[in-house]
């Protein structure tokens, strides 16, 4: 059958801020995908481009391979993709020319193609998939082989005549446990590995076991899997460990669920599972506060492995997380991360600044509950509004000159918010200095209390408040004066 080469529009090293922490993972919605393709009876090979700095560099695989099809289908798990980064959308048209140049039918299946597929279509592109992509992409080729009519394909978005077409939508696969495994044997893992060890960290794969999301932030994007939740069985995911436990020696995994464990008892199941197959696995997950408060799921988290929880908490302002429709209240916050580490179970909190309305006394609640709270990690950014969003509606007629970031430390404020993005900026390094210096001066007490258990790590952060403290206190004045002059 015909040879398909697949690929996608994701380079770490067009993202410095990413390329930078040296943790890169696969494009797992890719594999998928040719993994379906595959098993489908096609020809597949992969081009990934996540650990390369240049679209070009795939002129000698589109030689060397000759395709049919190139399918750029972008990794819909990896959360920065859902960003729309215009470094990758051009990367993007440069692969489509690309592809048009050696007279491959070319396919684009990604978060930004989805909602911009206009833009897609005039650089070349044959075919836009909208939304989740594996079983659109099937039928499609097979309808395009057998000379069928197109119409009929839904989920897809192309030009006839001189105009788009949109067909009908395609509905989310509910029975995730019919798609084969990922095609992992497509990627080179070693080369990965390789960027892992410069990291320091220990080598982590990323696992998908859900798709989607039905809760309703409504700053959160949902091109790809939409507002459905959908799991695979615990079964398929802990067979999917134990192959890449024996293919690749891994044992460390980031589950990039939008939400891990949401369906009742499948934790309790996973766990079990792992116990009867003797696999002994740490990972980590995102998740949200009012999830967390169930202490037989965090007992079941704690004993399958789970070594770090990372959490929306987002602000400590109730009428910020209402005004976000999040869902979520501040007590519950406070009480799921004291019974994380009360659980032994390291906690993150992904936090954003500059909602609509968002005051001084709303971010210093937020920068009161980090000291309070300590997680172990902070993760900051300012709100973006994202199209198919409620909040994308409520900013749109400020999108004029720019409505996405470059890359993912573009930290822009793209909307007129309370402040400007100089503000911002500078906030953004403050809380990360505040939060580092409070981390410091918990572990020189630790260290007057329990010398001889002080690790390293500790000691270093110890020796760093010899930065953070002036470092701090500089930027909390410069923070006042642009309070005024970035408004």
């Amino acid at each position: 059958m015909s040879s398909i080469l697949f690929s996608h529009s994701y380079y770490y090293q067009l993202d410095p801020k990413q390329w930078k922490n040296k943790t890169p993972f696969p494009p797992l919605g890719t594999l998928y995908a040719a993994s379906l393709l595959r098993k489908n009876g096609f020809e597949v090979d992969l081009f990934d481009t996540n650990l390369l700095d240049s679209p070009n560099d795939i002129t000698h695989k589109l030689h060397f391979k000759n395709p049919k099809y190139l399918v750029i289908y972008d990794d819909g798990f990896n959360y920065l993709t859902k960003m729309c980064l215009t470094n990758m959308r051009e990367a993007c048209f440069e692969m489509i020319a690309l592809g048009k140049k050696f007279h491959c039918t070319v396919i684009v299946c990604s978060s930004d193609s989805t909602d911009h597929y206009q833009e897609y279509i005039e650089k070349g592109a044959d075919f836009v998939m909208q939304g989740e992509g594996e079983c659109t992409l099937l039928e499609l080729i097979k309808t395009v082989e057998s000379n069928q009519n197109i119409d009929t394909v839904a989920g897809i978005v192309f030009r006839r005549n001189d105009e788009i077409q949109i067909n009908k939508k395609r509905a989310v696969q509910q029975h995730l446990d019919e798609f084969p495994m990922p095609a992992w044997d497509l990627v080179d893992i070693e080369k990965y590995r390789h960027i892992w060890k410069q990291s320091g960290q220990e080598f982590t794969l990323n696992i998908a076991t859900t798709r989607g999301c039905p809760y309703k932030c409504n700053w959160c994007a949902k091109p790809i899997y939409g507002n459905r939740y959908n799991a695979h069985s615990p079964e398929y995911i802990v067979n999917e460990i134990a192959y890449l436990q024996q293919k690749f020696g891994v044992t460390r995994f980031w589950m990039c669920d939008d939400i891990f464990g949401l369906k009742p008892n499948w934790v309790q199941d996973f766990n079990a599972k792992l116990k009867e197959r003797n696999l002994k696995i740490s990972y980590y997950i995102q998740s949200r506060v009012d999830l967390l408060l169930k202490e037989d799921t965090i007992d079941c988290l704690a004993e399958s492995g789970l070594e770090e929880v990372w959490v929306g908490a987002e602000s400590a302002s109730q009428k910020i997380l209402d005004a976000m429709d999040k869902g979520t209240t501040v007590a519950q916050i406070y009480q799921a991360t004291k019974l994380l580490k009360a659980k032994k179970i390291r906690v993150a909190f992904f936090l954003q600044f500059g909602y609509l309305e968002e005051n001084q006394e709303d971010i210093a609640k937020t920068i009161a509950m980090i000291k309070e709270l300590m997680p172990d990690n902070i993760g900051i950014s300012v709100s973006y509004p994202l199209p198919g969003t409620p909040f994308y509606d409520k900013v749109k007629d400020d999108l004029k000159l720019k409505s996405n970031w470059t890359d993912s430390d573009d930290f822009e404020m793209l909307f007129h918010g309370t402040y400007k993005s100089n503000y911002y900026r500078k906030l953004q390094r403050y809380v990360h200095k505040e939060f580092r210096k409070e981390q410091g001066f918990q572990n020189l007490k630790a260290l007057f209390q329990k010398p001889a258990s002080t690790s390293v790590a500790q000691l270093k952060s110890i020796v760093k408040l010899g930065y953070y403290v002036p470092s701090a206190f500089l930027d909390a004045i410069s923070l006042k004066k642009l309070e005024h002059y970035e408004r």
